[in-house]
């Protein structure tokens, strides 16, 4: 299947990409988190268990548990606070 993955703020600046399209044989966010940080560098820092960061599946927040479909459109962003 392929997710469409979009990186905000923090992560974007710090993983150099805001958008990407991956083919993604998995079926949760914990596998596609894993797959990611298995990247190593940044991306194993970035979306470490422990880091400060959300998830959200269609736009819905998501736990590591979330199912993925195909064409899933899966948002990874840091905590926002508001003032």
């Amino acid at each position: 299947m392929n997710v469409r993955l979009l990186y905000f703020a923090r992560l974007r600046e710090r993983l150099g990409v805001g958008e990407e399209t991956l083919a993604f044989d998995g079926a949760t966010v914990a596998e596609l988190l894993a797959v990611l940080r298995a990247r190593g560098g940044v991306w194993a820092e970035e979306l470490a268990p422990g880091r400060s960061f959300r998830v959200a599946v269609n736009q819905e927040l998501a736990t590591p548990d979330t199912p993925l479909a195909d064409a899933a459109e899966v948002a990874v962003f840091p905590p926002v606070t508001g003032g």
